[in-house]
């Protein structure tokens, strides 16, 4: 049985943790609202660029210069998938889901050549200790990714593309539905895949339509990327912030049952010296 001093060590060392993880999840609960309000302001911006891709991409079909890199399809024997992860543990299933996603994903393209873009150190730090094929490594932004991290990335991933490097490139992350749920997303960028809901307007254009897609297209890229990372941002700290709530919670739970054990523990060694006086004084009469 551990002495008094002993339990008493361990709930202090209880309460300490508690402490942290508490003001974990503070902290986290502030950057999500500031992650929250990233993302939503992103995604109609997002979706307003799909449909205008898709507006500008009818008016243009019939035009014969329309041939843009971007839009090569080519059988898919050398695949870039970018992996977005977080820098930082402490989230829950957020990185090991993520982990086993990519992993699924290698296991299904086995014979094809598939190379990967980490961003964030857990997933950088899993795949290199495996010797996985890793052509970039990104880390220190995956809590608040700049618009000019997604362009980075996206202008080589886009240079490699054109220049036949690589024939399909993939973006897997983590979307962010709401504080307790996130959705595994992996979705196709390269080549580009122009939406086929194209809405009933009929642009005036200063520039012909073919000249209009084409700065269109890498936009579109950069878009798609930075779009994932701020989904994947706002993930990583809901996850984190609902594993903290977790934590303390449980902590709590554990505090309460030394406690109950400590008073259990106190009883009985009173209870043991009571007898060992009265059985002293008795064996003394």
């Amino acid at each position: 049985m551990p002495s008094l001093i002993d339990i008493r060590r361990r709930i202090r060392s209880v309460k300490s943790t508690q402490q942290i993880t508490r003001a974990m999840k503070l902290v986290s609960s502030a950057k999500l609202r500031r992650a929250q309000d990233r993302v939503l302001a992103a995604r109609p911006y997002a979706g307003m660029l799909s449909r205008l891709l898709a507006d500008v991409a009818r008016s243009a079909k019939s035009d014969e210069r329309l041939v843009h890199p971007l839009l090569a399809e080519r059988p898919e024997e050398r695949i870039q998938l970018i992996l977005l992860t977080a820098d930082r543990g402490l989230a829950g299933a957020f990185n090991s889901n993520l982990i086993k996603a990519a992993q699924k994903f290698l296991e299904d393209h086995a014979a094809r050549r598939v190379e990967m873009v980490t961003v964030g150190r857990k997933g950088r730090d899993f795949f290199r200790k495996r010797g996985a094929a890793i052509s970039e490594e990104h880390v220190g932004f995956t809590e608040k990714a700049a618009y000019s991290d997604a362009v980075a990335i996206a202008g080589r991933v886009i240079e490699r593309f054109a220049a036949a490097g690589i024939d399909a490139v993939y973006l897997l992350y983590n979307e962010f539905k709401s504080i307790l749920a996130q959705r595994l997303v992996v979705t196709k960028i390269l080549p580009v895949t122009v939406p086929p809901e194209a809405a009933a307007c009929d642009y005036i254009c200063e520039q012909p339509p073919a000249d209009l897609l084409n700065g269109l297209l890498p936009r579109y890229v950069e878009i798609a990327i930075h779009h994932a990372l701020l989904e994947s941002g706002a993930a990583q700290q809901a996850a984190r912030m609902t594993a903290m709530d977790a934590a303390t919670t449980n902590a709590a739970e554990m505090i309460d049952r030394l406690t109950l054990y400590m008073n259990r523990v106190r009883q009985a060694s009173i209870t043991k010296e009571i007898i060992e006086v009265v059985s002293g004084a008795a064996g003394v009469e």
